[in-house]
């Protein structure tokens, strides 16, 4: 094991900690905060401090490392830098202690958007920092994704490979920059585009900058504790869905649609799988909502629905999805969005899969002389392929019942306790008030906010290689 190799890279993470840090103290001052900043900069110096040590203690360290090296950092990368991101919220005062504080952190990082806070009583610079750690966290979670997942293997049949990027052996952690200079650009045009859009149809600077982080994101963190029809128009919402979409969607070919500007590029992002997955479901949420709540309700219904698909979230008005059965809520959002996006969830892709693989199995029962093959990508999967993803689809339900049964142990309610656990694990944190109009993450115990940041952590992180931590073949030399 390359121990220094993954203290050098936790070294980097930190310095990465102290330029959002640096970004926190920046926005203090524009927004005429000042007395705000100081936390901001203590923890930009400690981890400009601490994150050079590491890195200048371990410069020397093997060039090479293992796929156990980064399964390691993946976890420990996770874990660590919203125990980092969450001590601003406590030194602020902004929560009353650091259980709350890490969950903030967590949240925001994770690109959940579950809150302990009302956010017409928070202070502006941490409304614009929260949006700033869910893009920051949208961007690290698609990277480790293409390049950390991808060279695990966890999925046999390639769900987090891309024709983009090519890994040779032993060259994971230097891609890490390269891969996220690309998906940081490309989500970073994105937001622009969104911020311009939003401010076009009257938006303020403030709300249209919070916004675009956190949908290109899919965040669901928003400036303002009421819907957003209070202060976006239908223009806004609409740009606001495309870019929720956007981010959703599989990074590679939405890098594809932007740098070649073709009609061909276009038509694979649209009609890709997993894309049309995500429209698939979404149509079946309209046609609730539209049962439910009439058809004048339509426009917001159908933008919340593609909030609610791409793990967003947002709530653009009182009747919406809400008025949807709770049941299809947290299907569609345990479902999630694309494999190699910020979206949170299964995947449509591993579903797809699994989907493919009963159906051939059911045939062979019916058929047991017929010899019929799975098809994916243009290639035939052979049975074993499945294997790691029927055991993802297995540990997901696993850890999905535990945190619905830990919750209930904590004092909630069985309804509220499997919504939560859902929005937690799938990480579309807004799920709850959307199932539950009533409920808020603010009225949860310390026991309860506890162990929905553990779950929040395990749907980013994938259940599999937090699990792999925890087996004794993983230690041995």
């Amino acid at each position: 094991m390359a121990i220094t190799r993954i203290i050098l890279w936790l070294g980097y993470s930190a310095l990465f900690c102290a330029i959002i840090m640096a970004l926190g103290a920046l926005f203090s001052f524009a927004l005429l905060e000042p007395h705000l900043g100081g936390p901001f900069l203590f923890v930009c110096g400690l981890c400009t401090l601490f994150g050079g040590l590491l890195a200048f203690s371990t410069r020397n360290a093997p060039v090479r490392e293992s796929s156990k090296d980064a399964m390691i950092f993946l976890v420990l990368f996770w874990a660590v830098i919203p125990l980092v991101l969450c001590i601003p919220f406590k030194l602020s005062g902004v929560t009353p202690d650091w259980t709350r504080a890490y969950f903030e952190s967590v949240s925001a990082f994770t690109t959940t958007g579950a809150s302990t806070l009302v956010a017409d009583d928070t202070p502006r610079t941490f409304l614009i920092w929260r949006s700033i750690l869910q893009f920051c966290g949208g961007v690290a979670s698609a990277t480790l994704a293409v390049v950390i997942l991808a060279a695990l293997n966890l999925t046999g049949s390639g769900i987090h490979k891309s024709k983009l990027f090519t890994l040779r052996r032993g060259e994971l952690f230097p891609r890490l920059l390269a891969i996220g200079k690309i998906i940081g650009f490309v989500y970073l045009v994105i937001a622009t585009l969104c911020c311009v859009g939003l401010l076009i149809s009257g938006s303020h600077l403030f709300d249209a900058l919070c916004l675009s982080l956190s949908a290109i994101s899919t965040g669901g963190l928003t400036p303002h504790s009421s819907g957003l029809s209070s202060y976006v128009s239908r223009f806004g919402a609409i740009i606001i869905a495309i870019t929720c979409v956007l981010g959703a969607a599989n990074i590679a070919l939405v890098w594809d649609m932007l740098r070649l500007k073709t009609r061909v590029s276009l038509r694979r992002a649209v009609f890709n799988l997993e894309h049309r997955g995500l429209f698939a479901m979404a149509a079946v949420i309209v046609l609730f909502g539209a049962y439910f709540a009439g058809i004048s309700n339509l426009f917001p219904v159908a933008v919340e629905s593609l909030y609610m698909v791409t793990t967003a979230g947002f709530d653009y008005e009182v009747i919406g999805v809400d008025v949807v059965p709770p049941s299809v809520l947290i299907m569609t959002a345990l479902v999630g969005g694309s494999a190699i996006s910020t979206a949170g969830g299964l995947k449509i892709i591993r579903l797809i899969l699994l989907l493919s693989h009963a159906s051939t199995d059911i045939d062979r029962m019916s058929h047991p002389s017929r010899v019929k093959l799975v098809h994916f990508r243009g290639q035939v999967l052979p049975d074993r392929a499945f294997m790691s993803v029927w055991m993802y689809f297995f540990g997901y339900t696993l850890v999905f019942a535990l945190g619905t049964l830990a919750l209930g142990t904590a004092g909630a309610g069985y309804p509220i306790a499997v919504s939560a656990s859902a929005a937690a694990l799938s990480n579309v944190g807004p799920l709850l008030d959307a199932t539950f109009p009533l409920q808020n993450y603010e009225s949860l115990n310390n026991a309860q906010i506890s162990i929905l940041s553990v779950l929040m952590l395990l749907g980013r992180v994938e259940v599999l290689a937090a699990f792999a931590i925890f087996t004794p073949s993983l230690w041995r030399s």
